[in-house]
This record gives C-alpha cells, sequence and structure tokens, in this order.
C-alpha cells in the first residue's frame, strides 16, 4: 500500500519577505528558494499577525489565531493549552514519523516525536556563524533515517540565518556590500548605539568600529542568500532520495525582521510592515499548479488547514485559519476573504491594533521603551514605509478603527469564552511585576546585553518534550 505524502516545512525564523528575490527584491537572496516557486505556488500577500516567535508559530502549527491558542508573548508561561492540537499531534495519529529541528523547550513545538538542536546562535572560530550549514549536518541524516521507515514523515525546520545576529560565512557577508563599514563620516547607527536597550547586544556581533547601517543590512540579505543555498542542499536530497514526487514542501516565517528602521533596530519587535510581511511558498508535484501566484491575504493561521487538506486527513478541529486551496483551485467564491486583521506585539512592548488594506491602527496598551505615541495611525497606501503617524489628522478614523478592532475582540472573546490573551498576559516582560507606567520605566528596565541573553530568550530551559 502507498504511504501517504511526506511534509517539510521549512518554518523560517525571521525572514521577511521584501528581501526574498521570489517576491520582487533586487538583490538576488533566493534563486533556489525562487525555483520552488517557479515550480508550485507562491502566496503575494502573506501575513503573520501576531508578533514574535512563540504566537507566530503557534498559530503556523494549530490553524489557531491567538484568541484560539492563547499565545501572544514572546516569554509564554506554561506550556501550550491542552484546549488546541498541534499539527504534529495531528500528524502522529494518522500514522506520520514526525521531527523537530531547531525548536526544543518552546511551548508552540508541542507534539513532535523527535527533536534535535544545532548551533544557530554563536559565532565560531573565524567570528561568523554557518548557521543553515549546522542545520544541514543533523537534517540530512535524519531526513534519510525518516526515508528508510516504512511511515510518511512531517519533517519541521527552523532555519535562523535571518534572526539576529546575522554572522553569514564569506563569501556571503560581502555579497551584497562593497563599502567601508568603518566609514568615521558615516552616522547611520548613532541612534542605535545610543540605544542602552540593545547596543551593546548588537555592537558585540557587527565589526568594532562599525559605522555603516547599509553594512548590517547587507548582512541580512547575505544570512538569507546563505541560507538558500543550504536549502538547496537538502532539496537535493529530497531529489536523490527519490522524494520529490511525494512530499509537499512549504516555505514560510513566523514573522519578518526590522533593520535600521523605526528606530527598532535589528529585531522584530512592533507592528511595522516589515514584521508583518512574510512569504508562503507551497510546493507538492502533480497535486498543485506550477508558477500560480495568488494575490490574495493570506494569514499564518491558514497554513494548517491548508497542509491537512492538501494530505486529504480529515479532522474535527474548527480551525480559525481558513484553507487555502479554494484559492489555488480558483474557486474563489468558496473562500471567506479576510483582507482586515487583528494584530498583536509581545516581545519587547505590548501593543495591538488592526489592519485593513488601506489603514493600519497599532495602540500602545502600556508606554513602551521606544517613547511612541499610545495611538498610531498610518495610511499604507499614501505611506508605505509608515513614516507618518497621521492618528491626530484623522481622528474618525481612528475612532472607526478602534470601533472594529473592539467589535473583533468581542466577538473573538465570546466565541471562545476566554479574554483576550493580550489583557492577561501582564508579566509578558519576565521581570514579576506589574505593566510599565512610563516609557522611562520601561527603558531602563529591558535590556538584552549579549547573543547568550539574545538566546536565553528564545529557548526555556529543556523541558521533556511529549
Amino acid at each position: 500500500m502507498k504511504r501517504g505524502a511526506n511534509v517539510i516545512l521549512f518554518g523560517i525564523d525571521s525572514l521577511r519577505r521584501d528581501r526574498m528575490s521570489s517576491y520582487g527584491y533586487h538583490r538576488l537572496t533566493t534563486p533556489h528558494i525562487d525555483k520552488v516557486a517557479q515550480t508550485g505556488v507562491l502566496f503575494e500577500n502573506h501575513f503573520s499577525p501576531s508578533i514574535p516567535t512563540t504566537p507566530g508559530y503557534a498559530s503556523m502549527l494549530t490553524g489557531m489565531d491567538c484568541f484560539g491558542t492563547d499565545v501572544v508573548a514572546l516569554r509564554h508561561k506554561g506550556p501550550l493549552g491542552e484546549h488546541v492540537q498541534t499539527l504534529p499531534e495531528v500528524l502522529s495519529e494518522n500514522g506520520y514519523n514526525t521531527t523537530c529541528i531547531g525548536f526544543t523547550g518552546n511551548p508552540s513545538s508541542r507534539g513532535f516525536q523527535k527533536y534535535i538542536d544545532y548551533e544557530a546562535w554563536q559565532p565560531d572560530e573565524t567570528g561568523r556563524c554557518p548557521k543553515a550549514q549546522n542545520l544541514n549536518e543533523v537534517a540530512i541524516p535524519e531526513l534519510k533515517r525518516l526515508a528508510n521507515e516504512d511511515k510518511p514523515f512531517f519533517l519541521f525546520l527552523r532555519h535562523m540565518d535571518p534572526h539576529s545576529p546575522y554572522l553569514p560565512p564569506n563569501p556571503y557577508e560581502r555579497m551584497f556590500y562593497d563599502g567601508d563599514e568603518c566609514d568615521p563620516a558615516n552616522d547611520s547607527l548613532k541612534e542605535m548605539k545610543e540605544f542602552k536597550p540593545f547596543s551593546d547586544f548588537i555592537t558585540s556581533w557587527i565589526p568594532e568600529g562599525c559605522t555603516d547601517s547599509e553594512y548590517i543590512d547587507a548582512q541580512y540579505d547575505g544570512a538569507v542568500a546563505y541560507m538558500d543555498a543550504c536549502i538547496q542542499t537538502i532539496l537535493t536530497s529530497v531529489e536523490t532520495l527519490g522524494l520529490e514526487e511525494e512530499t509537499l514542501i512549504i516555505i514560510t516565517s513566523d514573522h519578518g525582521e526590522t533593520l535600521n528602521e523605526h528606530d527598532c533596530w535589528y529585531d522584530h519587535h512592533s507592528l511595522y510592515e516589515h514584521n508583518l510581511v512574510v512569504p508562503l511558498i507551497l510546493k507538492y508535484p502533480g497535486k498543485l499548479p506550477e508558477g500560480k501566484r495568488i494575490t490574495d491575504s493570506s494569514l499564518i493561521k491558514d497554513i494548517m488547514p491548508t497542509i491537512v487538506d492538501l494530505l486529504g486527513i480529515e479532522t474535527n478541529i474548527s480551525f480559525d485559519g481558513r484553507n487555502l486551496m479554494s484559492l489555488v483551485r480558483g474557486e474563489d467564491d468558496e473562500f471567506k476573504q479576510e483582507s482586515e486583521f487583528y494584530l498583536t506585539e509581545c516581545t519587547w512592548m505590548r501593543k495591538h491594533g488592526w489592519r485593513t488594506p488601506e489603514w493600519k491602527l497599532i495602540i500602545a496598551l502600556e508606554p513602551d521603551f521606544h517613547f511612541k505615541p499610545e495611538v498610531e495611525l498610518y495610511h499604507l497606501i499614501k505611506d508605505p514605509k509608515e513614516l507618518q503617524n497621521v492618528a491626530e489628522d484623522e481622528p474618525e478614523v481612528v475612532n472607526f478603527l478602534i470601533g472594529r478592532m473592539n467589535d473583533y475582540i468581542n466577538k473573538r472573546e465570546q466565541e471562545n469564552g476566554r479574554t483576550n490573551p493580550m489583557y492577561t498576559n501582564l508579566n509578558w516582560h519576565g521581570l514579576d511585576r506589574g505593566p510599565f507606567k512610563t516609557s522611562k520605566e520601561a527603558y531602563d528596565s529591558m535590556y538584552i546585553g549579549s547573543i547568550n541573553t539574545a538566546q536565553k530568550l528564545q529557548e526555556k530551559e529543556k523541558e521533556e518534550q511529549h
């Protein structure tokens, strides 16, 4: 009897779609992923509305929004609730072997049968970190082991190359930069170096004396290009093992990334577009069309319902997300459009908001450490880079969007019988204290400091996995 289709999910951390050549970026950062898109389906307007990692992956791996998962904070306390079922749990019940690489100890990775770690943070003796190659060294042997089993498999890969610190090895370090990163006349990093919460961390992994923000931006692009090349090695193994025709490939991300933008340097907090925009590419020979691009908006919660449909697996789960296959098949009349949606951010500050195709509303639930205004409003069509806060000029729009947001919150609270987790996660910062009362208090309290500290923020103590 023919076994079911395999699934390889590239759940890349911190990959923003506008830095990918697949999505029109002028630098050729993702030539190998581009080829996957050419033989599969690319979603042009895919979003991750709950920032950062923990809620992003929770939504990706459950098909639920933040009201469905109760997860909004990076430092989520406790396990993922038993009221939700994860993708690896569903696939295990349906006879799959499941392996997770690079996501041990986080509540959002619940349910895999096997977990494997790799070095994705610390630089080697060259001062660089070959993250994707480190992943390959554990992933490819595991892929071969899974291929030799008599069961289909689900392999989840969390690449970390686009996540700071950006440390691609040579020649990728200078692939997109040919300047003097230590030019004393360049002051583009001046404000970052004066921002106490982040300055020590960022200056610990950029060259000593670096003054040029374009150099760091180029490190991000180089890290994406390096990762892309290493991903091709995995795809080659899939082909060599004879698995290509029976394997569903998904390439996506938990959230985007901020570069030298909005004073939120080289991280992924805030609700600006560069954090919300992520890729989604699906390839499954014979089951999905080749080279199709879909312009309708899709959300990270739509991934799991789409996967189980493609695999022909029936569940009794009432997903918050939508099955995107009706869009792929051109059955637009059966697809429930969701062109406006709720936004949450609980990394280094606690904010929520509402996004429509035209407007972006951001509301601070407590003062933030960037001293930004409590209410922000951006006209996404006239001001796509969100540089002009027009909240004071457009009070009627602000009130209208607040009304839309609150109506949605009330609706989802009633449907789930639980309070909006953005209102209950008051220890989101992990400081065992209540909300910040002033921006100065937040600024003085929030601090990364080093690569080790950043790594510990991402990883809880290693708990025994189910």
